[in-house]
């Protein structure tokens, strides 16, 4: 059973930063792909950032430059750097995991950007 929890959200001011985590227990981390997505009230959930198993990233163009994704194969983590935060920014973030075509989510974790 593949497991994710993601951890390090909360409250910050705008221009901020926070740092996201998502371990991933049960599989074998260092061959998926990875992704951040996240979704506020009343929209769709949409992508954030993904980091293939070769290290290749990808970034939604409203967070270049701002937001980073990494991972830990030894500590099966995957994290994302999120500097320079808005209140656009604000939602619930979860975590995937990717392989062929199976796709496994973590529960989530609130982002809330204010002053």
């Amino acid at each position: 059973q593949v497991q994710l929890v993601e951890s390090g959200g909360g409250l910050v001011q705008p221009g901020g930063s926070l740092r996201l985590s998502c371990r991933v227990s049960g599989g074998i981390f260092s061959i998926y792909t990875m992704g951040w997505y996240r979704q506020a009230p009343g929209k769709q959930r949409e992508l954030v950032a993904t980091i293939q198993a070769s290290g290749n990233t990808n970034y939604v163009d409203s967070v270049k430059g701002r937001f980073t994704i990494s991972r830990d194969n030894a500590k099966n983590t995957v994290y994302l750097q999120m500097n320079s935060l808005k209140p656009e920014d604000t939602a619930v973030y979860l975590c995937n995991a990717v392989l062929d075509k199976v796709i496994y989510w973590g529960q989530g974790t609130q982002v809330t950007v204010s002053s």
